[in-house]
């Protein structure tokens, strides 16, 4: 028999949430997966078998002239990598969709994709919807057992009472470790939190052409003879979704979100798309810096002030590389960048299609550039083989560049070098998990609305924060938030709409106070300033060093102004032991990966296709 009790302690969220309660009565909450017993208006003495008029069964329909939505994320992909925030992989389609719609170049991410994916789908911070860490090292502490609470729904499943379809195609990556297999449950799988199509992976990557998916609940089977590339078949299975939908139901809205895993590892791409960008980056990731940060100013993504961070103490300077190794590292930039621009070419074949629908011009395309900054966790030298570990630096550069035409193609299993993800990084410091830093958290957003954006083609420098998308949809969709979902007491959004910013490029920043935290290292921002602590791996939280910024002078903190402003450094880290203890934040959890050394976070069906 299911527990009839609430999942968290904080259920009872306010007075009114209480009264809701004891007028539904407990028997409501064991239904987690429907919706509690309907009151009928109809009068069995009036509408009977003789008049014949009875009201329809209720289906809820969407608002007046609701917009479709089509929401993008990526995958650990660096500020400066994309064309259109002044990189050098060519993104033409995000070029269009930003030429014609708005770039927000003040968007913040959590540093890390789980947390990220929670923070966009629920409008609610990380910790608050119990995903502070990977769910593959969940543990049990408020914020970080990776269970989301049905008290916080997706934007699915509101969507769904609304009237729209939902679906959604590639990571999902938000779903209890010991849950994902074909034994269940289901009912935090994408299915089960208001998503009426899944076609995708659970876990944090797969390889990109034998990945491990599943449509709904069940194995997709997946022709891996075929070559097709893994971001080819989220496109068709995505055009195929809503084929099916608009003939079934011509003209109602849909929720599309797509969340293909590049540029994750493992780095895997058709070689046409590597050797299109053969020679483009043997110039190396210090002139690469250099020459994306111009770029950068003159497209008026970051301010003209900017200066570059010191190259990281971990990385070598390009022009003391060998020939050799200048070769294997240009190589795998040039599939980076490959990577990056195949997806974005079948992400185009999607907005294609829903142009050629004539449904374009009512549809929402927010495009989500990195759910994090780019990573760390990559290997020193791309391409050795597996067993070199304990080779010598020579064997391995040896042994890479013999390897050299298979970086970034088909049974590759790495990265790009952190001399590359650094550059992709421009102008920030550190990467992916480093919450503390820009370079962890800052990354691109467009949106294109032509219903509701006047300009096309601007800039917005408004703070903004991944819990911020899902209210302003809300504004803008003009969908209704239910007091109750499913029988759960909905706890109030934690982002705020920036709808206000549309249409007006110099609108005060209504997102004013906002913390981080992943890996025990965090921040704090408050109206333009930030308070920040690295954490070293390994070491006590409480002996970290924080740090303190002026964010609307520094965009790219250079300038440590915690010993000129020792008060405000107080006062900021104050507010932050404050959102702590509001959100979840304690206690602090530094390890990276899986207890279980056995466990992966990345998945592939390679040996069971070769098998077959």
């Amino acid at each position: 028999m299911m527990k009839c009790l609430p999942e968290y302690s904080n259920f009872f969220y306010s007075r009114i949430g209480l009264v809701i309660l004891l007028v539904m009565g407990t028997a409501a909450l064991c239904l987690s997966q429907y919706s509690p017993a309907k009151k009928y208006k109809q009068d069995p003495l009036v509408y009977d078998s003789t008049t014949k008029n009875y009201i329809t069964t209720y289906h809820p329909k969407p608002p007046a002239g609701a917009p479709n939505i089509v929401l993008i994320m990526l995958d650990d992909v660096g500020f400066s990598t994309a064309g259109t925030f002044g990189g050098m992989a060519e993104t033409p389609v995000f070029d269009e969709l930003a030429a014609n719609g708005l770039k927000y170049t003040n968007f913040h991410t959590t540093a890390l994709c789980a947390p990220s994916r929670a923070a966009l789908l629920t409008g609610r911070n990380h910790h608050s919807v119990n995903m502070g860490h990977f769910t593959e090292t969940a543990f049990d502490a408020p914020g970080y057992d990776g269970n989301m609470p049905f008290e916080k729904a997706t934007m699915a499943e509101v969507l769904k009472e609304n009237g729209y379809n939902s679906f959604i195609l590639g990571k999902w990556h938000l779903t209890p470790l010991g849950d994902r297999t074909a034994a269940g449950p289901f009912n935090r799988w994408p299915t089960g939190r208001g998503f009426d199509r899944f076609y995708g992976f659970l876990e944090s990557a797969t390889d990109q052409y034998y990945p491990v998916l599943w449509e709904g609940i069940t194995r997709a089977k997946t022709d891996t003879g075929s070559g097709k590339h893994l971001n080819t078949l989220l496109a068709d299975k995505a055009i195929e979704y809503i084929d099916r939908q608009q003939k079934s139901a011509p003209g109602k809205p849909f929720l599309l979100y797509l969340a293909p895993g590049t540029v994750h590892s493992p780095m895997q791409v058709d070689k046409e798309w590597i050797d299109k960008y053969e020679g483009k980056f043997d110039m190396g990731w210090d002139r690469y810096r250099e020459l994306v940060l111009a770029r950068q100013k003159k497209l008026g993504v970051v301010p003209d002030y900017v200066t570059l961070p010191p190259r990281n103490e971990k990385i070598t300077a390009w022009d003391r590389l060998s020939t050799d190794e200048k070769k294997i590292m240009a190589r795998a930039m040039e599939a980076h960048a490959g990577f990056l621009s195949q997806a974005d070419a079948e992400i185009g074949r999607v907005i294609s299609y829903i142009r050629n629908t004539g449904q374009l011009e009512n549809t929402i395309v927010i495009v989500i550039i990195g759910d994090n900054g780019a990573t760390k966790y990559t290997a020193e030298i791309p391409g050795v083989p597996d067993g070199m570990e304990k080779a010598s630096h020579e064997e391995k550069i040896t042994a890479a560049l013999k390897n050299i035409d298979q970086i970034g193609r088909k049974n590759f299993k790495g990265d790009i070098p952190l001399g590359w993800t650094q550059a992709s990084n421009t102008p920030f410091t550190l990467w992916k998990g480093d919450a503390n830093s820009e370079g962890g958290t800052h990354n691109p957003m467009i949106i294109y609305a032509p219903k509701y954006i006047k300009e096309k083609g601007g800039i917005r420098n408004q703070y903004v924060h991944l819990i911020d998308i899902w209210p302003t949809l809300l504004d803008l969709t003009k969908a209704h938030l239910p007091a109750v979902i499913n029988g759960y007491v909905q706890a109030p959004l934690e982002g705020k709409s920036f709808a206000y910013s549309l249409n007006n490029s110099a609108a005060k920043s209504k997102h004013n106070l906002q913390y981080f935290e992943t890996g025990a290292s965090r921040a704090l921002y408050k109206d333009g300033w930030k308070a920040e602590a690295y954490h070293p791996l390994g070491t006590s939280y409480k002996n970290d060093t924080w740090e303190l910024y002026d964010m609307q002078h520094d965009f790219n903190e250079r300038i440590n102004l915690a010993k000129k402003y020792p008060g405000k450094l107080r006062e900021l880290r104050e507010v932050f032991e404050n959102e702590a203890k509001k959100y979840h934040l304690y206690p602090l959890h530094d390890s990276w990966f899986p207890a279980n050394k056995y466990l992966q976070i990345s998945d592939s069906r390679e040996k069971e296709a070769k098998e077959n």
